[in-house]
């Protein structure tokens, strides 16, 4: 039996307890939180699990064997690199830390204590990502021209972190999770209009080595909530949007064939687009909560010994994306070859 420890009971903490509690093979002996009102809520509900005032109390508990950390951003790194010190295994929320740096020594940590590091990128854990990655990986969708996504809501307003590492990460995630390749530079434009506050719109593009591009657009101050993605192919084309209680995922078999020849500089030269327009169909999807999903998933890779989808390695590129993007923001859109950047040394 994996006991589970969960540091932080605020937004997602009760989210975590619940999952966990459900999933055969474990179960949530502790929880720690500062904030005594919020134990005190734990507590009520759940009066078995052990209330700590202190993480490094838990982290110390000899009846937890998996730390989860759903606490803020900052304080990623120093909780979880107690807990695998500890001899723990450690799941992080997003994104696993604040810088790359901080990202490798945890997964070097974690590699050298053979310990399982995973990072809470929860979106690829739903029914819909997971199809999407399906299709991607059996060549239905041909080759992948673009991922265009809009992800836009009014607030939440974070304290230590900007838009971009709040809600563009959930992308992130995904493109890390479907795609084969990983982008090789990026831009981003942002701004804040709150004053001592962190940038609340952001627009970043990823540049891939083949013609694949990315552009996501993230913003805490839309009037509407807004989870759409675009993926277009050479084959199909997807719709996905998260806020379709039933039709997440719509697959357009549209796109276009190019026929031509000739010299370019000669004036007799023809392009012809030819557009195609055929069926749209929404798949059958595994609406399973996604939490729940992740929770099983990394039970059951605890119980075999086996790498979890979203490892400390997936986290780690994730995290590094993010801060190249800062870098880019910083110097007002510069594109940050991912290779070459100094904060990505």
């Amino acid at each position: 039996m994996i006991g589970v420890g969960i540091i932080g009971y605020g937004y997602w903490g009760p989210n975590l307890v619940r999952n966990f509690m459900e999933v055969p093979g474990c179960r949530v002996t502790a929880v720690a939180d500062g904030r005594a009102e919020q134990l005190a809520k734990m507590s009520a509900r759940y009066p078995t699990v052990q209330a700590f005032g202190d993480a490094a109390d838990l982290i110390q508990s000899t009846a937890v064997d998996l730390v989860i950390i759903a606490t803020p951003v900052s304080s990623h790194f120093e909780l979880a690199m107690a807990a695998l010190k500890a001899g723990k295994h450690v799941l992080v929320e997003k994104p696993m830390t604040a810088t790359t740096a901080e990202a490798v020594a945890l997964v070097e940590e974690a590699d050298r204590r053979k310990l399982m590091l995973a990072v809470d990128h929860t979106f690829v854990y739903t029914g819909a990502v997971r199809k999407i990655r399906e299709l991607v990986a059996t060549g239905s969708l041909g080759d992948i021209y673009y991922y265009d996504s809009v992800r836009v809501n009014l607030g939440l307003f974070q304290r230590d972190v900007n838009v971009i590492w709040d809600l563009a990460v959930h992308d992130l995630a995904i493109l890390d999770y479907i795609l084969r390749e990983t982008p090789v530079a990026v831009s981003a434009n942002a701004t804040g209009h709150v004053a001592g506050q962190p940038e609340d719109i952001a627009y970043l593009s990823l540049m891939f080595a083949n013609n694949l591009i990315g552009h996501l657009h993230v913003n805490w101050l839309a009037p509407v909530k807004v989870r759409r993605t675009l993926i277009g192919g050479s084959q199909k084309m997807v719709v996905y949007d998260d806020l379709e209680p039933s039709e997440k995922i719509k697959i357009y078999d549209k796109g276009i064939t190019v026929n031509g020849n000739g010299d370019i500089n000669d004036k007799k030269y023809k392009l012809l687009v030819g557009y195609r327009a055929g069926d749209m169909w929404a798949p059958q999807l595994d609406m399973a909560e996604a939490l729940g999903v992740e929770a099983k998933h990394l039970v059951g890779c605890l119980e075999r010994g086996e790498t979890p989808i979203s490892d400390g390695q997936a986290g780690l590129r994730v995290v590094r994306i993010l801060e190249a993007a800062s870098e880019s923001i910083r110097d007002r859109g510069r594109v940050i070859e991912l290779g070459t950047s100094p904060c990505l040394a």
